[in-house]
């Protein structure tokens, strides 16, 4: 075994800045709670692991030698790298400290999870979160690759690998139902009701990409043989709207979406026969749970879920009575 594997100590390196700050051994000693001799030898022990002195002596007076500076920076990087470990561990061993780092489908109205992130950021104050907006497909590999703790999607993925991963290595929760919405310029449709796909042939589409959930519902609904005519292709729900009203081209959006802003829309909401609803859900890998921050913020978000349902199911006798 080196000799700098027993001398190299956490507590050696301790003494050692203390005494760099004060360039006195008895006032070190004091400050630290130990004898001076017991110091003196800590010191020595450390200048024979390295092999050169670390301070010199001119008259009363302490100095670092060129061996103490580099000793010194060394020390300084090594105790932040210690203490960096030990709180990393404490964090992780915490239910009120740490940060969680959510990944949240970026056609997704998640409006249910920031009214939650508000409700459990005041309880616990000192667990942050670190929230980003992904594509389906990237929200897939940041959770396989363990970048993100948490994702808010759509399900079901219409996916066969995503399928395979939710049952084998992932958990999942719904947080609430949603459901595809067509935006039509057609006038000869009543808003909220429901028609065939084949009064909508004939129509051209601006609509979101190939590799977007609703993209995959919509041609779930059309059929292998009637592909949506798609003139227009846009990431960003408010562009597609936008582009819509602006054009004779028809869209679809997530009714939770056009709730948010039926007031500004300018087209008619009809559904799709066929059509049914989709949850938007939180999925976490298995082993987060051993994490008691992320088992305490899932517990609460179970339970604020719970609430909010209640509170609905009353609102609706309340209203219906």
């Amino acid at each position: 075994m080196p000799k700098t594997d027993t001398i190299l100590s956490a507590k050696s390196l301790r003494y050692f800045l203390q005494l760099i700050d004060t360039m006195n051994y008895t006032q070190a000693a004091q400050i630290l709670g130990i004898t001076q001799p017991a110091l003196t030898q800590q010191v020595k022990k450390l200048e024979h692991a390295i092999g050169a002195p670390l301070f010199g002596q001119m008259g009363k007076k302490l100095y670092l030698t060129e061996a103490g500076k580099e000793m010194e920076s060394a020390a300084v990087e090594l105790l932040s790298t210690i203490n960096g470990v030990v709180s990393d561990i404490q964090e992780y061993a915490q239910a009120d400290k740490g940060n969680i780092s959510i990944g949240v489908l970026d056609t997704l109205q998640a409006d249910v999870f920031y009214e939650f992130l508000r409700f459990f950021h005041r309880k616990y104050p000192e667990v942050t979160f670190s929230v980003d907006y992904y594509d389906r497909k990237e929200l897939w590999r940041r959770l396989d690759t363990n970048l993100i703790d948490l994702a808010i999607m759509y399900l079901p993925d219409n996916t066969k690998k995503e399928e395979i991963n939710l049952r084998h290595q992932y958990n999942h929760n719904d947080i609430s139902s949603d459901r595809l919405v067509v935006l039509t310029h057609k006038t000869i449709v009543e808003a909220g009701e429901t028609y065939p796909v084949s009064r909508f042939l004939d129509r051209k589409w601006v609509a979101y990409p190939d590799d977007f959930y609703l993209t995959h519902l919509m041609y779930e609904l059309f059929g292998k043989k009637n592909k949506p005519d798609i003139s227009m292709k846009i990431a960003s729900t408010d562009e597609i709207v936008q582009m819509a009203e602006m054009t004779d081209y028809d869209t679809y959006v997530t009714q939770s979406y056009y709730d948010a802003h039926k007031y500004e829309i300018n087209l008619t909401p009809i559904y799709l026969e066929g059509e049914h609803d989709f949850h938007i859900s939180y999925v976490y890998r298995k082993g987060k749970l051993e994490i008691p921050r992320m088992e305490n913020m899932l517990k609460e978000f179970e339970n604020f879920l719970d609430k909010r349902l209640y509170s609905s199911r009353l609102l609706r006798e309340v209203n219906q009575k």
